[in-house]
């Protein structure tokens, strides 16, 4: 479970990552720039941070061509620029100590700088060559799609991996949320660098960007450079960016045999939009139902070492429930029964007080580096609409009631959409679809 765990706090970094520096510094700001939003942080240190960003993620692209769009931000500094083989790409930065790279998610890719203030006026040109005169070289680009390849297969082999494309291919089956960023081997397979290179093409537009600059540049350098860059960037198409809620009609529930050592669940159910009102109150009360759900599951059932409840917040936003177990017909009744039970007694004034400290205090220590405000800035601005989100969280979380805890939880904790991969004769479908809960086992000593 350490690498679903790992993915999860990336994820919920990603869609929840509200807060920038605790420390003084100046305020930040935002300006237009040929149609672009630029976004600054002043940093109060001599790092500069600057990520190009690029909406649209997996609305960008059909399912067949899933995987295209990471491979083409690898393929930016992999394959070389026009200037610069990749090799000497490489040689420049690693002479300065700085890092140049990007992917691509759900819902927006990024392209990162990383440098030493000193360095900038060095590294801003291999920045803006990787961006706009990439060199796609067929040789390097069939090494880092093979290097794709190779990760995807090495990826089949695990159970975790393995339950989580299959929670998201059932619940969100005919839609975006059901491609996957990093491709199938069927469709990198596929891939061609001509094709992927006009992809990025079609993608690299203004219409599509944000620029967050995290570092402590006055105003008027920041503009000049960004100028220069977007003066080789078209404008493109509007770009309207798709949000789309989760809401299952009944509970359902999907099985698939599979030779793991013991079993794997998953439920996904809804989540609000971001950028409502119901958001910060859904985040804080999902937070606070995964302590319960850790607590009821492991502790008094001993039903699983790492049970796990967590929000993914992004354009298509969900709750998430998953446990591995030797007993999944014994969890589903622990879980449903905790639903329940939150349900008619709501969860208390205690509960929220300190959620609301812990929460807070964990969305500040991930957000001390410079790379991490600038991630904060940058899904504030594209999820939410409000990059100032990211800085003004303390007083949005303060604001959240008991009442819209306990209301917000009983309005999308519903339906439940439940996968489950494991020894068929383990399970019970029809406990998990249902109307009625099933009989809460005994607790036991925790294991």
């Amino acid at each position: 479970m350490k690498k679903i765990f790992q993915y999860t706090i990336c994820l919920v970094a990603l869609a929840l990552p509200f807060a920038g520096s605790a420390q003084k510094q100046a305020s930040p700001y935002d300006m237009t720039i040929n149609g672009v939003k630029v976004i600054v942080q002043p940093s109060g240190n001599d790092i500069v941070v600057i990520q190009t960003i690029i909406k649209g993620g997996v609305q960008n692209y059909p399912a067949s061509k899933a995987g295209i769009e990471n491979l083409a931000m690898n393929a930016l500094t992999e394959c070389g620029t026009m200037k610069d083989d990749k090799n000497s790409f490489k040689d420049k930065l690693d002479k300065v100590s700085a890092q140049v790279g990007g992917g691509s998610g759900m819902d927006f890719a990024s392209f990162s700088l990383n440098c030493i203030k000193s360095d900038f006026d060095e590294v801003w040109p291999l920045y803006t060559d990787a961006l706009t005169s990439p060199r796609f070289d067929p040789k390097e680009f069939d090494r880092i799609k093979q290097d794709a390849i190779n990760n995807l297969r090495a990826s089949e082999s695990s159970p975790d991996n393995a339950i989580n494309k299959l929670a998201k291919q059932t619940a969100f089956a005919g839609t975006n949320y059901a491609k996957e960023p990093q491709g199938t081997v069927a469709s990198i397979t596929a891939l061609t660098s001509a094709e992927t290179k006009k992809y990025w093409q079609s993608i690299f537009t203004r219409s599509r960007m944000v620029i967050v600059v995290v570092a402590d540049l006055d105003k008027a350098t920041i503009e000049q450079k960004v100028k220069a860059l977007l003066s080789k960037v078209p404008a493109g198409a509007p770009f309207v960016e798709q949000k789309k809620s989760y809401t299952p009609a009944t509970n359902s529930f999907k099985e698939e045999e599979r030779a793991n050592a013991t079993n794997y669940v998953r439920g996904i159910a809804s989540g609000p939009l971001p950028g409502s009102p119901d958001y910060n109150a859904f985040s804080l009360a999902m937070s606070i139902f995964a302590s319960r759900h850790f607590l009821e599951v492991r502790s008094k059932h001993g039903l699983s070492y790492a049970p796990q409840a967590w929000f993914s917040g992004g354009t298509t936003p969900y709750a998430n429930l998953s446990v591995t177990t030797t007993e999944p017909d014994k969890y589903i009744a622990v879980a449903r029964g905790l639903i329940d039970k939150v349900k008619k007694e709501g969860f208390t004034a205690d509960e929220l007080k300190n959620e609301k400290t812990g929460f807070l205090t964990g969305i500040y220590y991930r957000n001390e580096t410079n790379e991490a405000q600038a991630a904060s800035l940058a899904s504030n601005e594209v999820l939410h609409g409000n990059w100032k989100r990211s800085i003004q969280i303390k007083e949005d979380v303060d604001k959240v009631t008991l009442q819209q805890l306990n209301s917000v939880f009983n309005k999308y904790i519903n339906n439940i959409t439940w996968v489950y991969q494991g020894d068929p004769k383990k399970v019970t479908p029809t406990m998990y679809t249902q109307k009625e809960t099933p009989k809460m086992p005994a607790e036991k000593k925790a294991f």
